[in-house]
């Protein structure tokens, strides 16, 4: 069993990054979606048409950008987004620097005002979050065809190079 320096098992390093990897993946498919593009989160934008044609997906980032003092982030309900009524928020998302981020973790309708008067001229947007769509699916290989050059090279070269690396660093180990 190899040990590194103050006795650290190698066993140990590699599954605590393999842990670290597998908790990073959701953030792999998940996009942080900055509202209203370059504009941000402001007065005289129409949001519907920002949102429309888009995809928001679950585990997607809103990512309000704004000016601080004219702007917050309130979630509502449907009627309260409808009415542009502030009173009752389900969640206030302001944290006070105008750079505001509502994670998207639930699939549902989400609706979405400011609170400080400008929803009404167009300061509110509504998005439908759904679920992501399926990883597209690979034709079936041709079996007159040989595998592809990329397939070959990532289950057999890279796969023997580290081989070759770990032996490398075993035989080391063992001359010092």
């Amino acid at each position: 069993m190899a040990v590194l320096r103050g006795g650290v098992e190698l066993q140990v390093v590699v599954a605590v990054l393999a842990f670290a990897a597998l908790v990073m993946i959701p953030e792999v498919f998940s996009d942080k979606i900055t509202v209203g593009g370059k504009k941000g989160w402001t007065t005289n934008f129409n949001y519907t048409i920002w949102a429309e044609g888009r995809h928001f997906y679950l585990g997607d980032w809103l990512f309000f950008v704004y000016d601080r003092n004219q702007g917050d982030v309130l979630e509502v309900n449907k009627t309260d987004y409808e009415n542009c009524n502030a009173a009752h928020p389900l969640h206030n998302w302001t944290g006070g620097a105008g750079r505001d981020v509502a994670p998207l973790n639930v699939t549902r309708a989400y609706y979405y005002i400011t609170g400080k008067g400008f929803c009404y001229g167009g300061m509110k947007l509504a998005v439908n979050v759904e679920n992501p769509p399926p990883p597209p699916v690979s034709a079936p290989p041709n079996e007159k065809s040989e595998a592809p050059r990329s397939t070959y090279r990532s289950q057999f070269v890279v796969p023997a190079v580290f081989a070759v690396a770990a032996l490398w660093d075993s035989f080391l180990r063992v001359l010092w």
